[in-house]
This record gives structure tokens, C-alpha cells and sequence, in this order.
């Protein structure tokens, strides 16, 4: 595995560590957004926490390189409710609010593009980051 890939990896399973670590430790306000998003109250801190489990072990995964596909599709997998939820801009009335959720949403449809990228990667292969393999 080249430095580049380390890099990407690392870089990309950062921020899931961390803000997953954020939502397993605090869910907070999560809690209240995943209501709103149909979750039955009585199990929505339970969600906002195994969401937050998914995104560590995942972001961990890609980071280090063991079982990364695997990762990378759990994450992906956990990004979608939580950006629908989370960054529903179609809602907004307030041109700001709608335009920081834009933001958010559009940031967050990157990262799961890089996600998948992960995952799509052939194995032994670091296509993704590395330009054209032939490698299988």
C-alpha cells in the first residue's frame, strides 16, 4: 500500500472516528433528530449510539486497512439516514438554514462517494488513490 493511500485513508476515516466516537459518548440533540426522523422514541438514543458505533469501527476500519470495503459500506450505509435526517435543506424555509444544510448534504454525498470508492477498490488493488491497477 502506497503513503498516498495510507494518507487518503487515513484522512477519510478521521472524521468518522471521531464524530461517531461524539455520538456514542453524547447523543445530545441526535436524539431529538432522530425522533423527528421516525424513530420511536424509545429507541432513538439506542440508534443515534449503534450510528455512532457503525461510523467508529467503520472510520477505523478504512483508516487502518483491515477489512476496509467492509468499512467503507457500513459507513456509507450509516451516512444515509444520518444525512437525511441530519441535512433535510428541502425542509427549510430560512434561505441560511437551507443553504448550511445544502452545504452538509453535499459534503456529506462526497464522503460517501469516497466511501464507495473504498469499497469498490479490487482487491490487493489501491485503484482509488493510486490511478489505474491491473491487479485482481
Amino acid at each position: 500500500m502506497s503513503l498516498l493511500s495510507v494518507l487518503a485513508r487515513a484522512a477519510l476515516g478521521a472524521p468518522f472516528v471521531y464524530l461517531g466516537y461524539q455520538a456514542v459518548k453524547t447523543p445530545g440533540g441526535r436524539v431529538a433528530i432522530a425522533t423527528d426522523f421516525g424513530i420511536p422514541a424509545e429507541y432513538a438514543e439506542t440508534a443515534v449510539r449503534a450510528n455512532g458505533a457503525a461510523m467508529v469501527l467503520g472510520g477505523l476500519s478504512v483508516a487502518t486497512g483491515v477489512l476496509p470495503r467492509l468499512g467503507a459500506l457500513a459507513v456509507a450505509g450509516a451516512m444515509v439516514p444520518t444525512t437525511l435526517a441530519g441535512h433535510s435543506f428541502w425542509k427549510d424555509t430560512d434561505p441560511k438554514t437551507r443553504g448550511a444544510n445544502l452545504t452538509q448534504f453535499l459534503k456529506n454525498l462526497g464522503l460517501v462517494g469516497g466511501l464507495l470508492a473504498v469499497a469498490s477498490e479490487l482487491r490487493g488493488s489501491s485503484a482509488c488513490c493510486e490511478g489505474s491497477s491491473t491487479e485482481a
